[in-house]
């Protein structure tokens, strides 16, 4: 919230409170900025930390040099290379993520951007869409991702490495969790090796580095979701629950249960994954029929 300007908002909301309270602050990583706002809203805290030392045997850590003007396509070599279903990739900046985002599209491969310009509708699609299984790559920054949490996330790409080795151990610890495995893909340019050197240090590791060039070249189809997302204008208000929804798809759709993905229920819509080839057959059942005795938008995303 501080990266994105509530700094101002953050402190005005406080002025509000007793001045005798008790004030909990929770950060990942622990910047100035960080100590400032603690310094300005707690008296004499205690402070507790977590060692963010991930287990490395759960985490495969791979950077690949390159120039600037060869990332999009050794990204693509990678992708090729590292096939998965599940993808984070981080990038510095929003242009970065837009670009990216685009540069995959039009290659044919399943990716969203999520980043500060997005409004909230946009964001809560794009984040629904990648914990289903509908969208293979989500491209964010670090502000965007923070307390993004996605169960059995196979690869996170560092598009961009951070200045900060705390930030990249934070990155990558977003896939190898619950004693599971997990990769991760760092892109650095021959000028960056000071942050190489930097992550190194901090985890105490030397790393596995390899050339782009030296890649043989695969040649792969971009992977397709295994699931289609379908948004309904109708949620918590309109008194829907996920057992409407699956009892609507199974019932009069006629679509198999274990077809059914996630159901994310909102005060106003639910977003419900569908098995991507009965997408279409599932869209028009519920346009012609009925959700608890009414009908509903449907769109599919």
């Amino acid at each position: 919230m501080l990266d994105m300007g509530f700094n101002e908002q953050i402190n005005k909301v406080a002025d509000y409170t007793p001045r005798s309270r008790q004030t909990l602050l929770f950060s990942a990583t622990y910047p100035d900025n960080i100590l400032k706002l603690s310094k300005n809203l707690q008296r004499d805290p205690v402070e507790i930390s977590v060692e963010a030392i991930h287990d490395q045997g759960k985490i495969e850590q791979i950077f690949y040099c390159l120039d600037s003007v060869d990332k999009p396509s050794g990204l693509t070599k990678l992708l090729a290379r590292h096939p998965a279903d599940s993808i984070v990739l981080f990038c510095n900046t929003k242009a970065q993520c837009s670009d990216i985002e685009e540069y995959l599209k039009n290659l044919g491969y399943f990716a969203k951007a999520l980043h500060g310009d997005l409004d909230q509708r946009d964001r809560d699609q794009v984040l629904v869409q990648f914990a289903n299984r509908s969208c293979t790559i989500l491209i964010a920054t670090d502000v965007a991702a923070r307390g993004l949490d996605i169960s059995d996330l196979e690869l996170v790409i560092n598009y961009d490495l951070p200045r900060d080795p705390e930030v990249y151990t934070h990155r990558i610890g977003r896939t190898g969790r619950a004693d599971k495995q997990g990769t991760a893909i760092s892109l650095y340019k021959p000028s960056e090796l000071y942050k190489l050197d930097a992550i190194s240090e901090y985890q105490n590791k030397e790393p596995v580095c390899f050339s782009i060039p030296e890649l043989e070249v695969v040649h792969a189809e971009p992977p397709k979701p295994a699931m289609r997302t379908l948004a309904i204008q109708a949620g918590r208000k309109d008194k829907i629950r996920p057992g409407d929804i699956l009892g609507a798809l199974t019932g009069d759709a006629g679509i198999p249960g274990s077809d059914v993905g996630k159901i994310d229920v909102s005060d106003y819509s639910t977003y419900v994954a569908v098995k991507r080839t009965e997408a279409r057959k599932a869209h028009s059942r519920l346009l012609d029929g009925k959700i608890k005795g009414r009908r509903f938008k449907v769109r599919m995303l």
